[in-house]
């Protein structure tokens, strides 16, 4: 399940200290009601609603960078991937992978291309 966002976070425990059962409140926001127990708690214990910094790898590219990502792919709809990733100026890392810029892309809603090979057709062909 994917995090809730703050501010349906904040209306949830609006709703639950106007006197609205998890239950209702978990379908009004669309989520599980263990995760509004949890939220609810959280918050009686701590009096915080954000959520807590997570572990895993860091973002090997800058929002900047995503963004170059995108804007280069959408200028040459024909360009790889590994063309991408190749002319990326990278500022934190010198260098990012072809699958960094496919994921990057894919996030974006775009998808990288790879040309089809194929044998030229001359006129006999045709």
């Amino acid at each position: 399940m994917t995090r809730v966002p703050a501010h349906l976070r904040e209306r949830a425990l609006g709703m639950l200290q106007g006197g609205m059962r998890t239950a209702d409140m978990a379908r009004a926001i669309n989520c599980y009601v263990r995760t509004v127990r949890r939220k609810k708690q959280r918050y009686r214990e701590t009096r915080w609603t954000a959520d807590s910094p997570r572990s895993g790898r860091p973002c090997v590219t800058t929002p900047a960078q995503d963004r170059y990502i995108r804007t280069s792919h959408l200028r040459g709809r024909n360009r790889m991937a590994t063309t991408t990733a190749r002319v990326t100026p990278g500022t934190h890392n010198p260098s990012i992978s072809a699958q960094t810029v496919r994921n990057r892309l894919r996030e974006a809603g775009l998808r990288a291309c790879r040309p089809v090979v194929r044998q030229v057709l001359t006129k006999h062909h045709w």
